[in-house]
C-alpha cells in the first residue's frame, strides 16, 4: 500500500468516526431537549392553588395533586359499588380511617404521592422533595401499616388504569408521549411495588 492510500485510509477511518459520533451526540441532544414529564405537565410555573385560596402552586406539581385525587376518587368509587378487581384490601386500613371521618392519613398520602411523582419526574424545587418510604417498605404491610396487603401484578395493573384514567379526566390525552411517558414511569415502579 503506497503512503498516499494509507493516509487516505487513516482519514477515511477518522472521519467515518467523527461523523459517527456526531450522529450521536445529535440523538443524544435530541433526547436531552425533552422536557421532563413535570415540565409538560405545567413545571414550575406559578398558578392559584384552588385548593387553598390565596395560595400558589406549581402547575406541575398541581396537575400531579388533580391526578392524585382524580385516582384515589376512582379507587373508592369502585370500592363503594364493589365493583370487580376493586383494591378494597390494599387500602383497608385507610379507608375505616376515613370511614370513622379521620382523614389525617388519606390527605398524608395524597401528599406524598404527590411529592414522588413530582420530584421523579422533573420538580426540582423543594416543595417536591419525597421523604416517604421506599417503593418496596411503602407497599409492605409488615413495615406499611396503612397498607392492607401486599399488591399482585393484577391489582398493580389495576392501579395503572387509574392512574390512566385519572390523567385522561385530568386533560392528557391517552394517545400522546406524554401519556405513555407517565405509563412508562408507572411500570419502572412495578418491581418494587408487586410482592405477591
Amino acid at each position: 500500500m503506497t503512503k498516499f492510500s494509507k493516509i487516505a485510509l487513516f482519514a477515511l477511518v477518522i472521519g467515518a468516526s467523527v461523523f459517527t459520533s456526531c450522529s450521536n451526540d445529535d440523538e443524544e441532544m435530541a433526547v436531552a431537549a425533552t422536557p421532563s414529564i413535570y415540565a409538560r405537565l405545567g413545571g414550575t410555573t406559578l398558578v392559584s392553588d384552588p385548593d387553598n385560596a390565596g395560595q400558589m402552586i406549581e402547575q406541575g406539581r398541581l396537575s400531579y395533586r388533580k391526578v392524585v385525587n382524580t385516582t384515589v376518587g376512582l379507587i373508592v368509587a369502585d370500592v363503594q359499588s364493589n365493583a370487580s378487581g376493586n383494591l378494597s384490601a390494599h387500602f383497608a386500613p385507610l379507608l375505616g380511617e376515613v370511614g370513622a371521618g379521620n382523614t389525617t392519613n388519606l390527605a398524608i398520602l395524597v401528599d406524598n404521592l404527590t411529592d414522588f411523582f413530582s420530584f421523579n419526574t422533573g420538580g426540582t424545587n423543594a416543595v417536591n422533595t419525597y421523604s416517604g418510604l421506599s417503593m418496596v417498605a411503602a407497599h409492605n404491610p409488615a413495615t406499611n401499616p396503612r397498607m392492607g396487603v401486599k399488591s399482585t401484578t393484577a391489582n398493580y395493573t389495576k392501579f395503572e388504569g387509574y392512574v390512566g384514567a385519572a390523567a385522561v379526566q385530568n386533560g392528557v390525552a391517552a394517545n400522546t408521549q406524554l401519556y405513555a411517558d407517565v405509563v412508562a414511569v408507572l411500570e419502572s415502579l412495578r418491581a418494587p411495588i408487586v410482592q405477591q
